[in-house]
């Protein structure tokens, strides 16, 4: 039987400890021991973006990710997303403008595209399909998807502006 690691790291503010086997994956971790179950399994490969997380500020496949490997690091789940009940523009964008069916790209469209719109308030369409192109969905298509992050920035504009 392997040896577990002890791995310290913050996930969505808050600071956590887990033991995990040193081929366990970040996604495994986080769904199964830290019962963080919005990252999805898509293909395990890294290849569908259904798990995206955010660690240490940038987007990750985590089905890719060693759980080892997340020792001290800051990780953003898609539960962090929505702030004090309150959904987040980008998730009442893709509400209203029905870019979701199925559900399981969801998770991993939303952390990429406020990763996106945190350092690009305004992305051209072309900058969106190009952030989201690690992001596969089977059920919507792409364009509602695209227009959701649209309106989201331009949310997110204005409520800068007001505020």
């Amino acid at each position: 039987m392997p040896r577990k690691s002890h791995v310290a790291a913050t996930v969505n503010g808050e600071p956590v400890e887990f033991l995990c086997e040193p081929r366990q994956s970040l996604l495994e971790v986080l769904r199964d021991e830290l019962r963080l179950t919005g990252a999805k399994e898509g293909c395990n490969n890294g290849n569908c973006g259904a798990c995206t997380v955010m660690m240490n500020g940038v987007p990750v496949n985590s089905c890719i990710v060693l759980a080892v490997e997340a020792e001290g690091a800051n990780i953003e789940t898609v539960e962090s997303i929505a702030q004090q009940g309150h959904f987040h523009p980008l998730q009442q964008c893709f509400l209203e403008g029905a870019a979701l069916q199925c559900g399981v790209c969801t998770p991993g469209f939303l952390v990429a595209a406020k990763a996106l719109l945190e350092k690009n308030p305004d992305p051209s369409e072309h900058e969106i399909r190009f952030m989201l192109a690690g992001n596969l969905c089977r059920c919507t298509g792409y364009d509602k998807i695209v227009r959701a992050v649209q309106d989201a920035a331009a949310a997110l504009r204005e409520s800068a502006v007001t505020q």
